[in-house]
């Protein structure tokens, strides 16, 4: 029993000699040469003594962050073998790595995870307007939009940087919104010129502005250019501007024409008036006539003053006055120049029946005659009993030779002569005229352009 005693050791001793040459260090496994037969073994376990060291893993801190850990052995061993621990960041950092670790064997945490501060994008600048942030680009951080003057933001008016690191909402955008600024002239009032119903008004152009850009695409006039003549009464002016956002704005101002006038003038008895412009107004000038066989006493013309009161005073149209006592037929005929017409009749003696016929048909028509300021003359019978006569007028026997001679009136036969305004023969009749015939004659040839106006707005009156 001794000796078999002593065998044992000396025979483990040496099967430990005969398996270390075989081993394969690190490979968990040994090879007995002798049988070629192969047994694997597990690793030990290592033996630890929680009492002893209680601190296996380094301490585990995170920056701006947070491990929450649990470990086998309690609270108090918060890095030993085993120990798990869960990670995260405190508000505004965002966790990179694992969320969750162990403390490992190899003294060493099963992987690494850091707090980086969570950031958004730098927002890009915006055209026309511009922001201000509270914080960068950090979480939380609110950017305020604002746009330049004349502009006005559309979309969000605020961001926040966000908990994903997205910016919330979205960009927004300044636009051109508000209307330019215009400023018409003042409203204005103006006087009619001097023999006009008008007034020439010029003003400057409207001050136009653009709150935005400054620029004005077109500004449009709705009324007459500067410039121009305004009749008697108000004018609204317009303008209208727009931008080149076609934002538009107007403005207006009137203009009122004033016409002085005086008071209206009456045509005076056997008389009538011919008035350039409107006859009333400032600077006309009223003409007075007298119908035919009457005579102008008094002031021919008369004005309407800026004061609004007539120059002179009303004429009279009293009855012409023939003087028959004069030395020659020439000053006689002198009387009715431009004045009145002759219509003189010649009749070898009274009872000649083409001269009581005419006289007859003359007599009907005396207003017509009048009318067209047409005076009678009659040189009837032989010398030394002729008679000539303007209606109760008698003339002399020297001036009826002379009228008899100028105007080539022969004693023998009835003739007639028609003489103008200016004493000129214009017709001459071998038989009595009827009115009719003449006054046609007359109104196609002799009337002046003012009495040709005066029969077209003036009815007969002889009707």
């Amino acid at each position: 029993a001794a000796r078999s005693g002593m065998a044992a050791p000396v025979l483990l001793l040496l099967l430990a000699r005969l398996v270390a040459s075989t081993w394969h260090e690190g490979s968990g496994y040994y090879l007995e040469s002798h049988t070629n037969e192969v047994y694997a073994e597990e690793p030990p376990e290592p033996a630890l003594d929680y009492r002893r060291v209680p601190q296996w893993c380094a301490t585990l801190t995170i920056h701006r962050g947070e491990a929450a850990c649990y470990s086998p052995r309690g609270s108090a061993y918060r890095s030993s073998l085993g120990t798990r621990c869960e990670l995260s960041c405190a508000r505004g950092y965002r966790l990179v790595g694992p969320s969750a670790v162990r403390c490992l064997p190899s003294r060493h945490w099963s992987g690494m995870a850091y707090c980086r501060q969570i950031r958004c994008h730098v927002l890009p600048a915006v055209l026309r307007g511009s922001y201000v942030c509270s914080a960068g680009v950090q979480m939380d951080s609110r950017c305020d939009y604002s746009c330049q003057p004349g502009y006005q933001l559309e979309g969000d008016r605020s961001r926040v940087c966000m908990e994903d690191g997205r910016w919330s909402g979205s960009e927004p955008v300044c636009v051109d919104l508000e209307p330019p600024k215009i400023r018409c002239p003042d409203s204005r009032e103006r006087m009619a010129e001097p023999g006009k119903l008008t007034a020439t008004v010029y003003w400057d152009p409207p001050r136009v502005r653009d709150s935005a850009d400054g620029v004005i695409k077109r500004v449009m006039l709705r009324g007459p250019e500067p410039g121009s003549e305004f009749p008697e009464g108000e004018h609204v002016i317009r303008y209208t501007a727009h931008d080149q956002a076609y934002n538009r704005a107007s403005c207006k101002f009137s203009i009122r024409v004033h016409v002085r006038r005086c008071p209206v003038l009456k045509p005076p008895q056997n008389g009538y008036i011919s008035c350039t412009s409107d006859g009333n107004n400032y600077g006309a000038t009223c003409e007075y006539l007298c119908d035919g066989g009457f005579e102008r006493q008094g002031t021919s013309l008369r004005v309407c003053q800026s004061s609004q009161h007539w120059t002179g005073s009303q004429p009279l149209c009293a009855p012409m006055q023939i003087n028959t006592d004069v030395s020659s037929a020439a000053s006689l005929l002198d009387q009715f120049h431009e004045k009145r017409r002759l219509l003189v009749i010649s009749a070898p003696d009274p009872s000649n029946r083409y001269y009581k016929m005419q006289i007859s048909m003359l007599q009907q028509a005396a207003c017509g005659l009048d009318l067209r300021h047409v005076t009678t003359v009659e040189l009837v019978g032989q010398p030394p009993h002729e008679v000539g006569r303007i209606r109760e007028h008698r003339l002399s026997l020297g001036i009826i030779e002379e009228l008899r001679r100028y105007l080539h009136l022969t004693r023998s036969h009835f003739n007639a002569v028609l003489l103008d305004k200016a004493g000129t023969d214009r017709e001459r009749y071998i038989a009595p005229v009827s009115p009719d015939e003449l006054f046609v004659f007359i109104d196609t040839y002799l009337l002046s352009e003012r009495e040709a106006a005066r029969r077209a707005q003036s009815r007969d009156p002889c009707e």
